[in-house]
């Protein structure tokens, strides 16, 4: 039986995913996707070097800022414009 961590690292090797797909696809709330995420990124690469945790940072629908200081985080406005129109990061495990 798999942990939680290693179905979220699994789906991520697939292909890349918001943690409200792997929420939806997991039956689990985004925050807590969130907080697992931390964890599997620092883990992946341990003891296979060939990995890598990728992250497409947060965007702004509006004026295009993706410099968001915490991409492990799903921010709630855009710094520079103040839009709550932020397209969520994505993460993958190449």
């Amino acid at each position: 039986m798999e942990t939680t961590r290693q179905r979220i690292a699994d789906a991520l090797r697939e292909e890349p995913r918001t943690a409200s797909d792997l929420g939806a696809a997991l039956s689990l709330p985004t925050p807590t996707v969130y907080e697992h995420l931390e964890h599997v990124s620092r883990s992946v690469g341990e003891g296979d070097a060939d990995e890598e945790f990728l992250v497409a940072p947060p965007t702004c629908r509006d004026c295009g800022f993706d410099g968001f200081d915490d991409p492990l985080n799903e921010p709630s406005r855009c710094p520079e414009c103040r839009s709550e129109r932020i397209d969520e990061p994505a993460f993958v495990i190449r």
